[in-house]
């Protein structure tokens, strides 16, 4: 998938299968990015609501240099978490000269988060590839109009800081400091609160983006 958007291929999705330290010292370094799959429940959907409430009244410091989008097509969280994976480490990239993925960032940059959604839903290059790539996984890929309660999300480092990004929420939700040392023990503890809010649930998954 990372090829077919024009992504030069020493950058790799690795699985977490254990978030205890010594299986997280296994995974290549340094991780740039990490996708977390989990169960979207009403115990988490109650969590989420509350959480908008809390932050829009609080308030909260989110840098500028985020890069954030909304999701407004359907099961389309796979992609969005990768392009928010991506996106916020695209100094880090070597896209190659026809990258599709390369050009809608380039050209969504200075949007607005709805607007990227926008343009998203209109950019054949990477919808074609999603589709593409989707077909050639072992289970069949759901419809747009088919209800999945299984979502993704990216947690980034950007500036120091970590940064949950979930097209489904309004903003960007800032976990606080890191560095590229800790970054991926502080993402996964940020995972493991969202298993501690559905601990009956075992339908967690978490991916890293790593340069190794």
């Amino acid at each position: 998938f990372l090829r077919q958007l024009g992504i030069h291929p020493d950058w790799q999705f690795v699985d977490v299968y254990g978030m205890e330290p010594e299986l997280l010292s296994m995974v290549p370094r340094p991780v740039c990015a990490v996708l977390l799959l989990f169960p979207i429940t009403e115990k988490y959907e109650t969590f989420r609501t509350e959480e908008e409430e809390r932050i829009k009244a609080e308030g909260q410091d989110v840098k500028s240099s985020v890069y954030f989008m909304k999701q407004t097509i359907n099961n389309a969280c796979g992609t969005i978490g990768l392009i928010h994976a991506i996106a916020n480490n695209r100094d880090k990239m070597n896209f190659e000269t026809n990258s599709s993925l390369k050009k809608f960032l380039e050209d969504s940059l200075s949007m607005t988060p709805e607007e990227r959604a926008k343009y998203l839903e209109t950019y054949e290059a990477i919808r074609v590839t999603h589709e593409s790539s989707a077909h050639e996984g072992q289970t069949e890929a759901p419809s747009i109009d088919e209800k999945v309660d299984l979502h993704f999300i990216a947690l980034v480092n950007v500036g120091g800081h970590l940064y949950e990004l979930d097209g489904r929420k309004p903003f960007p939700i800032n976990h606080g400091e890191t560095n590229d040392d800790s970054f991926l023990e502080d993402a996964i503890e940020v995972c493991k609160k969202f298993m501690e809010r559905d601990p009956e649930e075992l339908r967690f998954n978490a991916i890293a983006l790593s340069a190794a």
